[in-house]
């Protein structure tokens, strides 16, 4: 199976349609919930979709409220009020991608993209 995506809300066009147009699946929060919906639905959604969850809400960074182990994946990235920042983040997420093509691999792990690093947390 090849990788598949739930775009958080907070995720701009840009991002799933570098995503889609590089192959990957992406299925946008505002296609099956309220764009208000709490968190824990919005992770629900992505775990009854099979999907690993994408945004840009650090609340998914908190490996204690959400712990990795329990998800097919998250991928938080992490822009920090620097949106001029976001083609160096998704061109760092694709060549991620691009190495770890497998949906296994993404499962029980945090991945935190910034500019200049990803940081893998379980």
């Amino acid at each position: 199976m090849g990788l598949r995506f739930f775009a958080d809300q907070c995720v701009p066009a840009t991002v799933t349609t570098s995503l889609r147009n590089a192959g990957y699946e992406v299925c946008c929060l505002r296609d099956y919930l309220s764009i208000e919906s709490p968190d824990s639905i919005v992770i629900a959604k992505a775990q009854e979709l099979t999907a690993i969850l994408i945004s840009l809400n650090g609340d998914f960074a908190n490996i204690l409220d959400y712990p990795p182990v329990n998800y097919q994946g998250i991928i938080a990235l992490r822009i920090r009020n620097h949106p001029e920042v976001l083609p160096q983040i998704v061109s760092r997420l694709k060549n991620y991608l691009l190495t770890n093509p497998s949906m296994g691999h993404y499962k029980g792990k945090l991945i935190l993209v910034e500019a200049h690093r990803i940081r893998i947390r379980q």
